[in-house]
């Protein structure tokens, strides 16, 4: 048996947590992966995996086993890699990115990449489902927002700005706020991720306001949710590198452009337990200055005041009022949305709308 293979096969099996995603990810025959872990656990003489007909998990001792293995595995990655014939990038790179970010900044840029770096054979995966980097067996990934995965390693390349844009024609049907506390009459194209709402966001007296508009619509592309603003659709919150030569056509309006939400990160990322692989580091790199020469992901371009105090408050707003006027141009109490409440939570009021938040 071959130590270091098995080694490397138990902690792909282990992140992966299956002995087929082991297989595809090592592209060895899943019957290979079984027999080196059998193999591995009767050598030991310690049970490293419960198995069931439907998961894997990790014993104990498999659990134990398995973190001095990934030290072990990078320790002896990073020694390979001090040798520079070793350490030119190289390989299958998997990558994975929003839809637009790809489109409009790495997709162009390709060209000069493949120039760069002739050796490495990526793998672009361009979209907006979420994806786990280490079960997909991803190298890395570039994200816009708090990096929520403790398992990760985040790596700054940039800000995303973000704006409240809708088409002329809405705002011509609608109107155009000029405060928040005017959204009570308009309505949202929702964006929505692993099934949950991301609601618009605003900036108000230092204090990050979450806002719940009515809305009939939601997308969880970053295109699609783009097309919808522009056919008038309702009000939709979008990086401003994403909305900027739309706004420049006129396709596109700006609203409450002093109430802009916090400029969100944009980080490129990638499994901690794993080392920084000289094919990895080359993409960041090269990613890094992409941004840089990119004015919309500058964080010097973004004024001081779209930046929220550490200590802001969290609020959520629920409009109170009734998107759609009727013919006397009065809210009809029926169309009201529904209170929300939650255990420990407040309510103010925020001119014709109701504000509820937890301390």
């Amino acid at each position: 048996m071959d130590k270091l293979q098995a080694m490397l096969v138990f902690t792909k099996v282990v992140e992966t947590k299956s002995f087929a995603g082991a297989a595809d990810s090592l592209s060895m025959n899943r019957s290979s992966v079984t027999t080196m872990i059998q193999q591995l656990e009767a050598y030991l003489k310690v049970g490293l995996l419960n198995r069931t007909t439907r998961r894997i998990s990790v014993t104990p001792d498999g659990a134990s086993y398995y973190e001095r293995c990934v030290r072990v595995l990078a320790e002896i990655e990073e020694t390979e890699s001090s040798f520079s014939a070793i350490s030119i990038p190289r390989g299958r790179l998997t990558v994975d990115v929003p839809g637009t970010l790809g489109r409009l900044l790495l997709v162009p840029a390709l060209d000069e990449f493949h120039r760069r770096y002739p050796d490495i054979d990526l793998m672009l995966g361009v979209g907006d489902r979420h994806v786990d980097l280490v079960q997909d067996s991803i190298d890395c990934a570039i994200r816009i927002g708090q990096l929520q995965d403790s398992t990760l390693v985040a790596r700054r390349i940039g800000a995303a700005a973000f704006v409240t844009v809708a088409s002329p024609g809405y705002l011509k049907a609608y109107g155009t706020p000029s405060t928040v506390d005017d959204l009570g009459r308009h309505v949202a194209v929702n964006y929505f991720s692993n099934g949950r709402i991301l609601q618009m966001d605003f900036l108000v007296d230092g204090q990050a306001i979450e806002t719940r508009l009515p809305s009939h619509l939601a997308a969880n592309d970053g295109d699609a949710y783009l097309q919808c603003g522009l056919r008038g659709l309702g009000l939709i919150q979008v990086p401003r590198f994403l909305a900027q030569s739309h706004i420049d056509a006129g396709d596109l309006v700006e609203v409450l452009p002093a109430f802009r939400p916090v400029p969100l990160p944009v980080s490129v990322v990638y499994p901690q337990n794993r080392h920084l692989s000289p094919k990895v580091r080359a993409f960041a790199e090269w990613v890094t200055e992409l941004a840089n020469k990119c004015p919309l992901l500058s964080s010097d371009n973004i004024h001081p005041s779209e930046l929220a105090p550490s200590k802001a408050k969290r609020v959520t707003s629920i409009m109170r009022r009734s998107a759609v006027p009727d013919s006397n141009g009065v809210n009809d109490p029926d169309d009201e949305l529904p209170e929300l409440r939650n255990d420990g939570s407040h309510s103010v009021r925020f001119g014709n709308s109701e504000l509820s938040y937890r301390e």
